[in-house]
C-alpha cells in the first residue's frame, strides 16, 4: 500500500459540486418532526458511472469529515481528501472500477446546509434556529442526492465511525437499495463513556463567553471552546500505547521541569496543535448538532428495543470490521452488530484487525484495512454482474 500521496497516486485535481432540494412547500420532514428546507448538499464524485449505473459506491464521513474524501481541489493544496489513502485508482475503493461518491452531511460546514447557513426565513445564519437532524435525517438526505444521480441501487455504502452509522442506517431505511455494507470502528449505538466525552466537548463551547448561544457568526468564535471540544475528543481517537510510543513522558524543550503552567510535555503540544488546528476549518455549532446526532443513533429504538429486529428486512451483504486498539467503539460493539445479523442469517463477514492506533485506525493507512475492503467489493461486484 503506497503511504506517500501525491496528484499521480492520487484521483488528482477534483471539484465539489452542490445539490438543492427540499425547495418549499416541498421542505424534509425530519426525524423531530420539523421541516428543512431548501437542503443544499456537497459532493464529490471519483471514477465514472458505468452504463448499467451498478458499480456506485457512496462514502460516507465522520463527525469532522466532509465531502472531500480524495485527490487536490489545487496543485498548490498541501493535503489531499481524508480518505485518500482507499479512495483511488488500484486502491481499495478503485476508481478505475468503481464511481465513489462522498457528500457533506446536514448539520455540517463544508458545504451541506448547517447552523452556519443562511435561514432563508430570516437572511441571517440558523444558528440554534437549525433543527437538531439524526443519522437517519443526514441518510435520507443523502437519497435525494442519489435520485439526482439517477442511480437506484448502490454497489455498496461505505464508512469509519459516524460513517459506519450511516452505513447501517442505510441498508435499514432503503433495504432494497444497497447491495452490501462496509461499517469500520462504529457501534448499532454510542456507548455510555462516548456520549460523555461528546457532552464535555458541548460544554467546553457553550461555556465559552464568545460562543453567545450561537450567534456569533460575525463576531468573535468561540475558537477556545471548540479547540479544548478537539482536544478532549482527539484522546479518545488514540490508543494509550500509541500514546506511550508517540510521545511517553517526553518534554519539549528541556530536560527538566520549569515548574510553570506552560506546555511542557510533547502531548500536550500535540493537543493544542489538533485544537488549534481544528477551529480553522471547523464550526462550533455543527459541532454540536453532529455530536448529538451521533448521542441520538440507536438502532434498536425504533425495533422493540431489540438489534436483531432492526436487520429483519436488510437485503444487503455485509463487511463489518473494528480494531484490537479502539477503546470509544470496541469490538465488542461490532460483534453485537454481527450476531444480530447472523440472528437473521445475513450474509455478514467480520474482521478484527490488529492495530495499536486506536479509534483513528480507519482514517490511517493499513494494508489489511484496504485488503479486506478490495476483496469484499470485488465479490460484491462480481456478484452484481452474474445477475
Amino acid at each position: 500500500m503506497k503511504h506517500d500521496i501525491t496528484l499521480d497516486t492520487s484521483v488528482g485535481i477534483v471539484q465539489t459540486q452542490y445539490y438543492t432540494f427540499a425547495e418549499p412547500p416541498d421542505e424534509m420532514v425530519l426525524a423531530s418532526g420539523k421541516k428543512l428546507g431548501p437542503i443544499t448538499l456537497a459532493y464529490e464524485t471519483y471514477g465514472t458511472l458505468n452504463e448499467s449505473k451498478s458499480n456506485a459506491i457512496l462514502i460516507l464521513h465522520a463527525l469532522s469529515g466532509s465531502a472531500h474524501a480524495a485527490g487536490y481541489h489545487t496543485e498548490a493544496d498541501a493535503y489531499s481528501g481524508w480518505w485518500d489513502h482507499y479512495i483511488g485508482p488500484g486502491k481499495a475503493f478503485d476508481t478505475s472500477k468503481y464511481f465513489v461518491i462522498c457528500s457533506n452531511v446536514i448539520g455540517g460546514c463544508s458545504g451541506s446546509t448547517g447552523p452556519s447557513s443562511v435561514n432563508p426565513h430570516t437572511g441571517k445564519e440558523y444558528a440554534l434556529d437549525f433543527p437538531i437532524v439524526t443519522i437517519q435525517d443526514m441518510v435520507n438526505a443523502q437519497r435525494h442526492l442519489l435520485d439526482y444521480l439517477g442511480i437506484e441501487k448502490l454497489l455498496a455504502v461505505a464508512g469509519g465511525s459516524m460513517g459506519g452509522m450511516q452505513a447501517l442506517q442505510w441498508s435499514i431505511s432503503y433495504p432494497d437499495r444497497v447491495q452490501s455494507v462496509i461499517a469500520i470502528a462504529t457501534a448499532a449505538s454510542l456507548s455510555a463513556q462516548g456520549i460523555a466525552f461528546h457532552e464535555v466537548g458541548r460544554q467546553a463551547i457553550m461555556r465559552d463567553p464568545n460562543w453567545n448561544n450561537g450567534n456569533y457568526y460575525h463576531a468573535t468564535s468561540p475558537s477556545n471552546g471548540l479547540s479544548l471540544a478537539r482536544m478532549i475528543g482527539h484522546i479518545t481517537y488514540l490508543s494509550e500505547k500509541l500514546m506511550h510510543e508517540k510521545f511517553g513522558r517526553r518534554l519539549q524543550q528541556a530536560d527538566i521541569f520549569k515548574f510553570q503552567f506552560d506546555l511542557e510535555f510533547e502531548v500536550e503540544s500535540y493537543l493544542h496543535h489538533k485544537g488549534n488546528d481544528f477551529v480553522q476549518r471547523f464550526d462550533a455549532n455543527s459541532y454540536l448538532y453532529i455530536t448529538k446526532a451521533i448521542d441520538y443513533f440507536d438502532l434498536k429504538n425504533d425495533f422493540g428495543g431489540d438489534l436483531a429486529n432492526a436487520f429483519v428486512n436488510v437485503n444487503s451483504d455485509y463487511l463489518i470490521i473494528s480494531f484490537s486498539s479502539d477503546w470509544l467503539y470496541p469490538t465488542s460493539q461490532s460483534r453485537e452488530i454481527v450476531r444480530a445479523l447472523r440472528m437473521n442469517s445475513k450474509n455478514v463477514v467480520f474482521t478484527e484487525i490488529q492495530s495499536d492506533k486506536g479509534h483513528d485506525t480507519f482514517l490511517l493507512p493499513n494494508e489489511q484495512l484496504e485488503h479486506n475492503i478490495a476483496n469484499f467489493l470485488k465479490r460484491e461486484f462480481e456478484k452484481v454482474h452474474k445477475k
